[in-house]
């Protein structure tokens, strides 16, 4: 006899799935903080088993993994994989760029043009997290102007990955009016129909490659802070935390 899902169980799972999958990509849930089923369970007025189904969800989607003798948190990246993630990023979003140039329509140019001059209004107010949300905005918009849904799609997937990274870097000293200086330049490209500058500008935006290791590894220090300060789990024990001088892993 085969037994099928009540739907609405199906349902209710997947929205708390959505819910947290917000919390882990907008920085309300820090990697290496733990999910608290019956915590969460009551946030959400359930019981327990939707919640655990929906972290089964984030579990495969990699956002969230299941540690021995802990249970569930929000996953950790080492620092080898951050950069080696971003280093991937730049080439999907270097790629969305260059064929937004060659095929974004007139309208979603102007689309693109006006989410590029909200993300000043945060640049001028210095709002890093308002910014991150404007700048997301942003590059949604040329993942769609690419024109390709199965690009769109990894790249909004290793995205999600990234997030409270691509979110944490922006708190560094003028980092948020150099970010809105390369979207400008991107954009540029965009407008000139050139989509190996438009490429080329992309992979510089993202990438990490020609950084120092040193500031991925402040990256990680400064999550480490603020989830130790909101009384949370420490991160991996594997991450260097900024000024410690130990050796990396």
């Amino acid at each position: 006899m085969i037994h099928k899902t009540d739907p609405s169980r199906r349902t209710h799972c997947e929205q708390i799935a959505r819910d947290l999958e917000h919390d882990i990509v907008t920085g309300v849930l820090l990697p290496g903080q733990k999910l608290d089923e019956r915590g969460l369970a009551e946030r959400f007025g359930s019981s327990r088993t939707p919640v655990r189904e929906a972290i089964r969800i984030l579990v495969a989607r990699g956002l969230v993994a299941t540690v021995a003798n802990r249970g569930a948190e929000v996953a950790q990246i080492a620092v080898t994989e951050i950069v080696e993630m971003f280093e991937v990023m730049a080439e999907l979003e270097g790629m969305c760029a260059g064929l937004a140039a060659r095929r974004m329509s007139a309208e979603e140019l102007t689309d693109l043009e006006r989410f590029h001059a909200r993300c000043l209004e945060y640049v001028e107010s210095v709002d890093p997290d308002a910014y991150y949300d404007a700048n997301v905005t942003f590059h949604d918009a040329i993942y769609m102007g690419s024109h390709n849904s199965y690009l769109e799609g990894q790249t909004r997937f290793l995205r999600r990955r990234l997030s409270p990274y691509r979110r944490i870097q922006l708190h560094q000293a003028r980092r948020i009016s150099d970010s809105y200086a390369e979207h400008g330049r991107i954009l540029q490209a965009i407008r000139d129909r050139d989509p190996d500058r438009a490429s080329a500008e992309m992979k510089g935006h993202v990438n990490v490659q020609g950084q120092s290791l040193s500031d991925v590894v402040m990256i990680a220090g400064m999550l480490n802070r603020k989830l130790a300060s909101e009384g949370g789990s420490a991160v991996r024990s594997g991450w260097t935390k900024a000024g410690s001088g130990n050796d990396l892993p």
